[in-house]
């Protein structure tokens, strides 16, 4: 697999210093990679966020994963989703500053929940969001204003905050793919190759079928 080697990098989002690691690539598409939860444990440094980075980076994408403020060396606390919505868009500037222009947005758990709420706004300029389990069991998420708006969402059929028969629901009403991972709970643990395997099989199909028309 053909992974960029990653640099530490930072950023300001107004007056916070934000941390994140920068894995570039040639060419002008990239991820925006979010962490679970920062109250629980959550950050960068996650199997599951480095399994994401693994995917995108592997087929030519610059990735970005980063700290939400109060994680890491990122300055600020943790602010209930309100305020780490700003810090994905600083994180899309940053790599838009860093000639990337098609940036997929892409959220694990906390990280998918967050990344909702960014996509939501109508002036957000996302080309597409990659959920890993979010957790609709603890967040609200607002479906009806996500519609074309995500891609693909993955979840175990183990997992203890994701309702698969909602999700599968959804899928077919807001219009994304949903994978599931046989055995897999929240956490991944020893099936982080299979959501790999997931993800590639995807971004391979969005390349083909979706990024062209992003132009």
């Amino acid at each position: 697999m053909n992974i960029a080697r990653e640099e530490k990098v930072y950023w300001n989002n107004g007056s916070l210093k934000i941390e994140g690691m920068l894995g570039k690539q040639d060419g002008e598409s990239g991820c925006v990679i979010c962490h679970p939860h920062p109250l629980m444990g959550g950050s960068m440094h996650n199997n599951v966020v480095e399994a994401i980075r693994d995917s995108f980076s592997s087929l030519n994408y610059t990735t970005l994963r980063f700290n939400f403020r109060g994680v890491g060396n990122s300055t600020g606390n943790y602010d209930e989703g309100g305020g780490e919505q700003s810090d994905i868009l600083s994180a899309q500037g940053f790599l838009k500053k860093n000639g990337v222009e098609k940036i997929i947005l892409a959220g694990y758990s906390f990280g998918a929940w967050v990344g909702s709420k960014v996509l939501e706004q109508s002036d957000q300029q996302f080309i597409a969001g990659v959920f890993v389990s979010p957790p609709h069991n603890l967040f609200d998420f607002n479906w009806d204003n996500l519609i074309n708006k995500i891609y693909l969402v993955v979840s175990g059929d183990r997992d203890q905050y994701c309702d698969l028969e909602i999700l599968r629901n959804q899928a077919k009403i807001i219009n994304y793919a949903m994978e599931t991972i046989i055995g897999a709970d929240h956490f991944y643990s020893g099936k982080e190759n299979e959501l790999l395997d997931v993800l590639l099989k995807y971004i391979v199909e969005f390349n083909k079928t979706k990024l062209l028309k992003k132009a």
